[in-house]
């Protein structure tokens, strides 16, 4: 049952329910102690979201309550234990190494919500590493995480970014610490299953099954099938997901089945990044040299790491481990037409088609195979389409190098169009609606997190602003809608451990 505590002097009514009922998951722990923690940047409308006193946080007091400092009242700080396949290697303890889970709210919408530190120090779990984070990966994720949610896309949010007043020592040198305070429905992973399925203790992975069931999907308690059903709940919410980063080409980076959240949240925005022309082998991460997690592979790899998870539930699907294995199989062979299904409905959308035919597929893909190896900007090559439809052709046609090169295809689109009856007008601002004219352009990323280094977060406060609204293009902000100069050359992004 709830137990919050009365809201305290910054807002925070804690109901910690993931320390309560998950004894033996986790460490309680204290974030380090900070030198002259400052707010950076705090996100008032998420924290109003939260029932929080944003005045009261956007202070010293409150800066040393969202870098871990201070614990509020009420909180209950712990570092969470979990497993996890890295690069498709299991290591059977990994866990918080550099955060903690300071509590949870419930939220205006009656929603819980995980209040989590990234960078507040070292734990038991850091495995030699020094817990801390520094403030360019830090607004690096408040920016992304902030994107994504405004491209509608489920995510962890930002709601504050907090200077630790303390330099970090990295490959480059020091940078200032820094520590990120995010949000999340949860912060249950499928690493978290595999954390006890790796010890066989099954009691406790009931408890957790259970556990994880009562808060994301609480209409199946009770149920005697109620672990297949959670894992067919998973798979849908990760489909989802997954077409949901394809439609707009988006790179986690890092797929490993510890940033895989059950709640269907994007999680852990480490080497991420968006890509500008179109390819389907696109990897920016620097760790991951074989393309494990490139963009083309990332519904594969969440088939694969949703296997892992169905590994971990098979002593609650059947008593026998062949009718286990084979029910767990069929489950996961649901995620192909699940995502199909979601990309498809995605792609029709940034189509302008309102009605469905047999070929849409087809001609969703082919429009990808026709931009693949022309440096065609992915972003910009969808957004055109609108312009084809409330002007003529040009629009998609500058797009490409050689103007003919889409002619095939867009006549065979154009033609599908003539089928499905729409205002023009209408069809055009469908479309507009759902092909961004801005994603966080890798360029104008680093830039921004440049200028902040050195003290002006004025490219910042700018970018996150334009990508707030990222469908409604705005008169003086072309430059935000480019892709990168030649001159950026092959760009590389990093974990910022």
């Amino acid at each position: 049952m709830p137990s919050q505590t009365t809201p305290d002097a910054f807002g925070f009514a804690f109901d910690n329910s993931y320390a309560r009922d998950l004894d033996g998951l986790y460490v309680s722990w204290q974030g380090a102690k900070a030198v002259d923690p400052a707010i950076v940047r705090l996100n008032r409308a998420l924290a109003a979201e939260l029932g929080l006193d944003a005045d009261a946080l956007d202070t010293p007091e409150g800066a040393r309550v969202l870098c871990g400092d201070t614990a509020p009242k009420g909180a209950a700080p712990l570092a969470m234990a979990y497993a996890g396949h890295q690069f498709g290697g299991f290591s059977p303890q990994l866990g918080d190494g550099r955060a903690l889970l300071l509590g949870e709210v419930i939220d205006r919408a009656g929603q819980r919500r995980d209040i989590h530190l990234k960078g507040s120090g070292r734990t038991p779990f850091s495995r030699g590493g020094d817990g801390k984070a520094v403030l360019g990966p830090i607004l690096r994720e408040y920016l992304i995480g902030e994107a994504m949610h405004a491209l509608h896309i489920p995510t962890t949010r930002a709601l504050a970014a907090v200077r630790t007043g303390e330099a970090v020592l990295r490959e480059n040198g020091p940078a200032p610490g820094a520590v990120l305070a995010r949000v999340a429905s949860s912060h249950l992973r499928v690493g978290t299953f595999q954390f006890f399925a790796a010890r066989g203790e099954q009691d406790k992975l009931q408890q957790l099954l259970d556990y994880a069931i009562a808060r994301h999907d609480p209409d199946l308690i009770g149920a005697p099938d109620r672990a297949l059903l959670f894992l067919n709940r998973v798979i849908a919410r990760q489909a989802k997901l997954i077409a949901g980063w394809m439609s707009v080409g988006f790179i986690h980076g890092v797929m490993n089945t510890d940033n895989m959240a059950i709640s269907g949240e994007t999680i852990d925005y480490g080497p991420c990044a968006f890509m500008d022309a179109y390819d389907p082998a696109t990897v920016f991460s620097s760790i991951d040299r074989q393309g494990r997690y490139a963009y083309g592979n990332q519904p594969g790899i969440a088939v694969w790491n949703l296997a892992r998870l169905a590994e971990t539930l098979l002593p609650f699907l059947a008593d026998d481990d062949d009718t286990a294995i084979a029910i767990a199989t069929e489950a996961i062979g649901g995620f192909a037409p699940l995502y199909d299904a979601a990309w498809l409905r995605l792609m029709r959308g940034k189509l302008g088609l309102t009605t469905a035919e047999a070929g849409d597929m087809a001609l969703a893909q082919g429009f990808l195979a026709v931009m693949e190896g022309k440096g065609v900007d992915f972003t910009n090559a969808f957004r055109s389409l609108s312009g084809v439809v409330n002007v003529g052709p040009t629009a998609l046609r500058a797009q490409f190098t050689d103007p003919d090169a889409a002619r095939d295809w867009q006549n065979a689109w154009q033609d599908r169009l003539t089928r499905d009856p729409a205002d023009p007008v209408k069809r055009a601002a469908a479309m507009d609606a759902v092909n961004p004219a801005y994603i966080p352009r890798n360029h104008l990323v680093e830039a921004a997190l440049e200028a902040a280094g050195l003290g002006d977060l004025t490219p910042f406060d700018r970018l996150l602003d334009v990508l707030s609204d990222p469908f409604k293009a705005r008169p003086g902000l072309q430059a935000y809608a480019q892709p990168a100069p030649e001159s950026f050359g092959n760009y590389q992004t990093f974990c910022g451990t």
